[in-house]
């Protein structure tokens, strides 16, 4: 009995450890969007919101 209680707080220790590190991950985005926002560089914002736009030059002869 007492294993499978040890089992348990370790499960949960762990999933509370990946949750505090998706947190920390989450915190980084949202501050480096914040920065990017409030520069008033709106070019590399466009090219943050749609990465694959203007990487391409379409040609004809």
């Amino acid at each position: 009995m007492s294993m499978s209680l040890n089992q348990g707080k370790a499960q949960q220790q762990a999933s509370l450890s990946v949750m505090k590190m998706a947190v920390g991950n989450a915190k980084q985005q949202g501050e480096a969007v914040r920065e990017l926002i409030s520069s008033s560089n709106v070019k590399a914002l466009q090219q943050a919101a749609q990465p694959h736009l203007g990487g391409n030059i379409d040609l004809k002869l």
